[in-house]
C-alpha cells in the first residue's frame, strides 16, 4: 500500500472517530481526513440530554481536547457532503469544494424516522439525534410550550420525555404498542418501565398512534390528532419512532444500498476502496445468529471502527461481534442486557427465571436453554459487570453457576443493597436448587432484607 495514501472518513461519530484513531495507531504514514457538517469535534451523543438540562456545557461532551487531533495528524473538515463521484474518487461538498480520496469510509450514522405524517415538517416538530436537533429543541422549548407530545416509544423517546419533564413541560407520550418497548422487552420488564414512566407524571398512552400534526396560522404546530380521534393541544412534537441510516446523499449512485449501505463482514461495499461502518452499514451476511443486518448501538459502532482500521492498515480482519450487550437508562432506572433475551421465546426450548424486587423498580431476568445453559440476562435498577456475563454466556454456564456467583458480578458500591441474596432465594424456589445464600452487607443487617 502507498504510504502517502489518503483515507477519508465521512462522519465523526463513534464509528468514524474510532476508525481514525485506530488506523493512526497502526499506520504512522497514512493521511487521514475526518469530515462532519454536524460539528468539527467528536462529541458524546448520549450526553446531549444533559446539555439540554443544564448539567453540562456542550464542550464538556467532547472527550478529546482540540490539540489531540493535530497531535495525531487527523485532519478535521467541518463541511456537508452533497455527493460522491466514485469513478473519480472525489467528494463534493455543498460549498462546491471537492476532496480526493484513495480509500473512503462512510460512517454517516442515523437520522430520525418520518413516516409521512401530515404536518411532520411543521415548525416545532423534530427528532433528537444531532447537535442541530439539540439546538433546535433548546430554541423551540425556551418559552411558550404548555405541552409537548412525543411520538414513538424507545430509548430516544424516554430521553426526550425526561428532558422536557425536567424543564417542567408536561409531556404526552404516544406509543402504538400495547406495552412500552414491548417489541424488545419481555412483558414484565415492559410493565416495570411503563409504571415508572407514569410515576414521573408523564402521560403515557399505550396503543395510541399519531394520525396528523395540525398547524396554526403561522405554520407552527398547535396540536396533534391521534388515530382514536383525540386532539391534543401542544406546541412541540418529538418524533422518536426509531432511526434510519443517514445515506440519502448516496441514493441513485452505483453504490449498493438497501436501508443502509450494503457491506460484507470486512465492511467492504460493492465498490473498490469504499467501506461503510456504524449505523449506516447493512450487513449482507448477519455477523452472528443473534444480530440484525443493521446495528445501531454505540459499542458496536466502536467495534466496527476498530475492526475496519486493521483492514485499512493492510491486515484484513472480519467482524466478529461476540456476545450482544447494551445498556441504557429509563429515567433513573439503569438497564443492561447481555446475550439473547427477546420479547417472547418458545417455551418448548427455553426456560425463564424472573425476579422483581418488591419496590417494582429492580429486576433480574435470565433466559436458559432446557438443559439450563444461560443464553441471556436483563437487569434493571442495579449494575452488573459486563465481563462476568460475557464469560458466562460464552462458556455456557448453567443458571445455577451464574446465580451462585452473582455477588462477583455486582458492580454497585458496597452500601448498595446486595440484591443477589433475594435473587438466589427466588432461583432456589423456582428450580429446587440449594444455592448457598450470600452474606448480608452491614446496611442490610441494620435495615432488613428488603433494603
Amino acid at each position: 500500500m502507498k504510504s502517502n495514501r489518503h483515507v477519508v472518513i465521512i462522519g465523526n461519530g463513534i464509528s468514524g472517530v474510532t476508525c481514525a484513531r485506530q488506523l493512526r495507531k497502526l499506520d504512522d504514514q497514512v493521511k487521514i481526513t475526518l469530515i462532519s457538517g454536524e460539528s468539527k469535534y467528536f462529541f458524546s451523543r448520549t450526553a446531549l440530554m444533559y446539555v439540554y438540562m443544564g448539567h453540562m456545557k456542550f464542550e464538556h461532551t467532547q472527550p478529546y481536547e482540540p490539540w489531540f487531533w493535530e497531535k495525531n495528524r487527523i485532519d478535521l473538515m467541518e463541511a456537508w457532503v452533497s455527493s460522491v463521484d466514485f469513478d473519480q474518487k472525489s467528494i463534493k461538498f455543498q460549498s462546491g469544494d471537492t476532496l480526493i480520496y484513495d480509500d473512503l469510509v462512510i460512517a454517516t450514522g442515523s437520522k430520525p424516522n418520518k413516516f409521512g405524517w401530515p404536518g411532520q415538517d411543521l415548525m416545532g416538530v423534530q427528532g433528537l439525534y444531532s447537535k442541530q436537533d439539540l439546538e433546535s429543541m433548546e430554541a423551540l422549548t425556551r418559552s411558550g410550550v404548555e405541552r409537548a407530545v412525543i411520538v414513538g416509544g424507545g430509548l430516544i423517546g424516554i430521553e426526550m420525555a425526561e428532558m422536557l419533564a425536567y424543564k417542567k413541560i408536561p409531556v404526552t407520550f404516544l406509543v402504538r404498542e400495547s406495552g412500552f418497548w414491548n417489541t424488545v422487552l419481555p412483558k414484565e420488564e415492559s410493565e416495570l418501565v411503563g409504571r415508572h414512566i407514569k410515576e414521573h407524571h408523564i402521560d403515557l398512552r399505550l396503543g395510541e398512534e399519531l394520525e396528523e400534526i395540525i398547524s396554526d396560522e403561522n405554520g407552527k404546530v398547535k396540536s396533534v390528532r391521534t388515530k382514536s380521534g383525540q386532539e391534543i393541544s401542544c406546541q412541540f412534537v418529538g418524533l422518536t419512532a426509531g432511526v434510519s441510516p443517514n445515506i440519502d446523499f448516496l441514493k441513485n449512485s452505483e453504490l449498493e444500498t438497501n436501508r443502509g449501505v450494503k457491506v460484507d463482514l470486512y465492511f467492504k461495499t460493492n465498490l473498490p476502496h469504499v467501506y461503510a461502518i456504524g449505523d449506516c452499514a447493512e450487513f449482507l451476511e448477519i455477523p452472528a445468529p443473534d444480530r440484525k443486518p443493521i446495528e445501531q448501538v454505540w459499542y458496536t459502532g466502536r467495534m466496527h471502527g476498530e475492526t475496519l482500521a486493521y483492514t485499512l492498515a493492510g491486515k484484513p480482519t472480519a467482524y466478529r461481534p461476540g456476545v450482544w450487550f447494551n445498556s441504557a437508562k429509563f429515567l433513573d432506572i439503569e438497564y443492561q442486557t447481555y446475550g439473547t433475551v427477546p420479547a417472547t421465546w418458545d417455551q418448548e426450548y427455553f426456560d425463564s427465571f424472573y425476579w422483581e424486587h418488591e419496590s417494582g423498580k429492580v429486576a433480574f431476568r435470565m433466559l436458559l436453554t432446557k438443559n439450563k445453559e444461560v443464553v441471556g440476562v436483563n437487569n434493571f435498577g442495579f449494575r452488573l459487570r459486563h465481563e462476568f456475563f460475557d464469560r458466562a454466556i460464552k462458556e455456557k454456564w448453567n443458571g445455577e453457576k451464574v446465580v451462585s456467583n452473582l455477588a462477583k458480578a455486582n458492580f454497585d458500591p458496597e452500601f448498595f443493597a446486595p440484591y443477589h441474596i433475594e435473587i438466589q432465594k427466588a432461583f432456589n424456589f423456582q428450580f429446587g436448587t440449594s444455592i448457598h445464600l450470600g452474606k448480608r452487607s452491614l446496611i442490610q443487617k441494620l435495615f432488613g432484607a428488603s433494603v
